[in-house]
């Protein structure tokens, strides 16, 4: 599986009987899903923020009196999600089994709501 990070354009839609991304543009090319292989939810790395360094002892904090306010008060949205949406689609009208598909990772970014393409098997 090749690995990723291009901005995507996606309409949801239903697929398999359920909500989720029914067609993407990626490199100027239409996608239509086939089928929605998985669907999962991450979250953001909270173990390598500035403030969890700072309450493990190897990041120190931010000094209150030199305007920065207290350590926690700079912490990042800790709970940052981003749903994976690994879908099998194909080009246009062509189906995947005619060679003209692949498997493919979606991910929206709620903190940014955007979508992008992570990983590629086709």
């Amino acid at each position: 599986m090749r690995r990723y990070d291009d901005p995507v354009d996606v309409r949801k839609g239903m697929v398999d009987g359920s909500e989720g991304p029914e067609q993407f543009l990626w490199r100027g090319r239409l996608w239509k899903v086939q089928a929605v292989l998985a669907h999962w939810v991450e979250t953001g790395a909270w173990w390598d923020s500035a403030g969890a360094r700072a309450v493990l002892g190897t990041e120190t904090a931010a000094d209150p009196t030199e305007g920065g306010g207290p350590a926690l008060a700079v912490l990042p949205d800790l709970a940052a999600e981003r749903e994976v949406w690994r879908v099998e689609a194909s080009r246009g009208r062509l189906s995947a089994e005619s060679g003209g598909g692949g498997v493919f990772d979606l991910l929206f970014d709620w903190s940014e709501g955007s979508w992008r393409l992570a990983r590629c098997l086709d």
